[in-house]
């Protein structure tokens, strides 16, 4: 296990672009870390800089306190998994997993290779396929075959490049499964590239979300879903994605397309130097269908009334969809982030998750209960999240730092049981 710096990273091409610019990010010993974004957002390109497959225009990486910026590849003892899985078509898996191993040269009797092999196979399950080759496994065989590659070496730190991506929606998430379990039977410290951010929120111990080469937060899943730091943070993480619904601040009071409604006076305290046109974030999962609640749920939270444009019934939860026209004050901050999030420019709409018992249909009109403690109020100039509670935040943090540090040591207790 190593420890890995980044401070001020820059990358640039011979353009003059900064694809990264200025990336600090410190990854501790043991540390499962996601980098995630859009398309072009540069994540791969750091990977590669970590790895030694990119140049560093700037700044400085090192390994547990090692300058690092020169060295080559294969001096740096770190082990990388593709997207492609890049096996030998003509060697066994046996013979795969075994390869870093051989180009080492005599460093490993045949033994000692046979041991790791067969222990990576193991840890992996594909003791009963060391004889096939590549091209009659599975997508997700194969992808565990590149992993146990991986692991033979005892590197320093694991660098996965979007290793599911050419998997089905049902295998990605049993080969999630496996990648976490892996690593924290191994207690490696990994680095993990993704644009699934579903991926980057149950893998990760921390996540570097990432835009147009510049690091937007770096935190824990959690932190990063209940408390963004800006728009883009806020827009990227969550499936299905937050709703961004512009308001008008006037006079304590947040005035949206579907009425009018006040956050708790700790969060309205904070808008009081707002602008007047701002943009009210709120979660899917935050709505509530108000015909199904008692009047003395109803009165505690706040309500919107729309009508309904679409359903989706999903089995768990109905979505249901409900168009706006945004405010010219707004509209292009809410295309810009749009843009950014990878978006196709469809209308703007809310997206309610409602339980799947309601009776909202397409057409009607309905009432949307919420808890205004909840709503999130960015600034739609600079971002910024206007509501952020830093102390809650820190909590946040402190609470993964502390499960990842109990999983790290029963994985060294495992180990020396072992």
């Amino acid at each position: 296990m190593s420890v890995i710096e980044l401070k001020n990273i820059v990358k640039r091409y011979g353009d003059g672009y900064p694809a990264i610019n200025d990336v600090s990010l410190d990854i501790a010993e043991g540390e499962f870390v996601i980098l995630v974004g859009p398309s072009g957002s540069g994540k791969s390109t750091l990977l590669r800089m970590i790895v030694g497959l990119e140049d560093i225009t700037n700044g400085e990486l090192r390994i547990d306190d090692e300058l690092i910026n020169d060295a080559a590849p294969r001096e740096r003892n770190l082990a990388m998994v593709f997207q492609n899985y890049a096996l030998y078509p003509h060697l066994s898996v046996a013979e795969n997993i075994a390869f870093p191993l051989m180009l080492t040269k005599g460093q490993y009797s045949k033994a000692e290779i046979d041991e790791r092999v067969n222990r990576a196979a193991t840890l992996l399950e594909l003791g009963d396929h060391l004889d096939r080759k590549p091209a009659n496994l599975s997508g997700g065989q194969r992808q565990r075959v590149a992993m146990g590659r991986a692991i033979v070496r005892d590197a320093n730190a694991f660098l996965f490049d979007e290793p599911l991506s050419n998997l089905d929606a049902k295998l990605r998430i049993q080969m999630r499964t496996e990648i976490s379990r892996m690593q924290r039977n191994l207690a490696v410290t990994t680095v993990y590239v993704t644009h699934d951010q579903t991926e980057a929120m149950t893998l990760g111990d921390k996540v570097a979300v990432l835009k147009k080469g510049v690091l937007q937060q770096y935190a824990s899943p959690q932190e990063l879903y209940d408390e963004p730091v800006n728009l883009f943070v806020g827009g990227f993480i969550g499936s299905p994605p937050m709703n961004f619904l512009p308001v008008e601040n006037v006079d304590g009071a947040l005035h949206s397309p579907f009425g009018t409604f006040s956050l708790p006076e700790a969060r309205s305290a904070k808008l009081r130097e707002a602008p007047r046109y701002l943009v009210a974030g709120i979660r899917p999962e935050d709505f509530h269908d108000a015909a199904a609640l008692d009047e003395a749920k109803r009165s505690s939270g706040a309500l919107l009334t729309a009508e309904v444009d679409v359903t989706e019934w999903l089995g768990n939860e109905v979505y249901a969809y409900l168009p706006f026209e945004a405010a010219p004050e707004i509209r292009k901050a809410l295309e810009e982030l749009d843009r950014d999030l990878d978006g196709e420019g469809t209308r703007t709409q809310v997206v309610a998750a409602l339980d799947p018992s309601t009776a909202v249909a397409e057409g009607d009109e309905v009432q949307l209960w919420f808890d205004p403690a909840k709503v999130m109020v960015f600034d739609p100039e600079t971002g910024e999240n206007l509501t952020r509670d830093p102390e809650n935040a820190q909590r946040l943090a402190d609470a993964s730092e502390a499960a990842r540090r109990r999983a790290l040591e029963r994985a060294r207790e495992q180990q020396q049981r072992a």
